[in-house]
């Protein structure tokens, strides 16, 4: 019995539906959407409206044409910090990081970017009072992820929102781990400018897909130049929305499952499906807690963070652990520093990192006692 514990990294298994969607796209459909005005080109037209209908209703976002389509959420954060930041402002981030939010910050600090990293709690909790500690006159923009990829930790984005809004300051939000599993609404309750995620995570869509949230307020430039199927007689890129952001083919199968994959988390609840994830969690953790030297890193309050959890065995190499439970048990997990080596210095576990179990919508609690029942097999086998 294959075991699916990484869903933090990709879910897996998708809903039925994104698989057909993409396939109808593929062998239905087939043409580019904007390149033509074909019936076919006007039929991948459509879906490519109706998917950016669908990402900003769950987003709460009144304008559709503030969804921009990427291949990642790491193109969409490299899209937000490069479009908005210039040499001489000052950025405020945090130190629970993934790399693809810090290494485009280390990129535009060498163009006389200024970076503060804010240093949190060992639970991964960042302390307002500390990034409103941080601000300066020309403080820019607030950073930071909205739950954390190595301890699920959860942070309070009405309140970040809120010192950034004070500052005149612009707020991005890397929601790689939240969007599909913790509401949000980018304006009512937050007031995000931008806002980054992945579509092959929670939002349970393919691999290659992912999109930025632009707010009215913010003047951005474009990552890529190319050919947008619009404005064609201009010769520099142009930046209307969302058409001058999207720069060249779309991933037209790719955005046809993340519609579908949308669309299930939005039928399934967000919240519903994060409190599944979140009780199978809690579930890993009273499992584990029977295991001699077993230390789960994050907030001891399992309300304070998702499905997201990471543990090290005393004495146990969390590669070799996560080795031997591919090899021997068919359990998929992740071992490691998870692309974010600041976060795992916050937690105490660099350089050696966690063993990462990220359960999602489709595992069961059947499965979760066997991963438990596994680990405690491979800890007597250590000793």
């Amino acid at each position: 019995m294959s075991i699916y514990l990484d869903n933090a990294a990709t879910s897996f298994p998708k809903p039925t539906s994104v698989y057909q969607a993409v396939m109808h796209a593929m062998c239905e459909i087939g043409a580019s959407a904007g390149r033509s005005g074909h019936r076919r080109s006007l039929e991948a037209g459509r879906l490519l409206y109706q998917a950016r209908e669908t990402v900003a209703a769950l987003l709460s976002a009144p304008d559709s044409s503030r969804i921009v389509f990427t291949h990642s959420a790491t193109e969409a954060l490299n899209m937000a910090v490069r479009g908005t930041l210039a040499a001489g402002d000052h950025v405020i981030t945090t130190s629970m990081e993934h790399n693809s939010l810090l290494r485009p910050l280390y990129a535009v600090k060498e163009q006389g970017v200024e970076v503060t990293i804010v240093a949190t709690g060992s639970d991964g909790l960042v302390d307002p009072a500390d990034v409103a500690r941080a601000l300066r006159p020309n403080t820019r923009m607030i950073a930071m992820g909205h739950v954390s990829n190595v301890s699920g930790t959860i942070q309070s984005l009405e309140q970040f929102a809120v010192i950034a809004r004070e500052a005149d300051a612009l707020f991005l939000v890397d929601a790689a781990q939240s969007a599909g599993c913790v509401p949000i609404n980018v304006v009512v309750s937050c007031g995000i400018d931008l806002l980054a995620a992945p579509g092959h995570k929670g939002l349970l869509g393919p691999q290659g897909t992912g999109f930025l949230y632009v707010a009215p307020r913010v003047a951005l430039r474009p990552l890529l130049a190319g050919g947008t199927g619009s404005n064609s007689t201009l010769e520099e890129q142009p930046d209307s929305m969302p058409e001058g952001f999207e720069a060249g083919t779309h991933n037209m199968p790719g955005i046809a499952g993340l519609k579908a994959g949308v669309e299930f988390v939005m039928e399934q609840g967000v919240q519903i499906i994060g409190e599944k994830e979140r009780k199978l969690a809690v579930s890993i953790r009273d499992g584990l807690a029977s295991i001699a030297g077993v230390t789960v890193h994050g907030p001891a309050d399992r309300s304070l963070a998702t499905g997201v959890l990471s543990f090290t065995v005393a004495g146990m190499d969390s590669s070799e652990l996560a080795f031997v439970l591919d090899q021997r048990f068919d359990i998929a997990v992740r071992a490691g520093l998870h692309c974010a080596p600041q976060a795992h210095r916050t937690l105490g576990t660099f350089p050696a990192g966690t063993v990462r179990v990220s359960p999602g919508w489709f595992n069961t609690c059947d499965e979760i006692a066997i991963f438990c029942d596994a680990v405690v097999e491979c800890s007597r086998s250590a000793r």
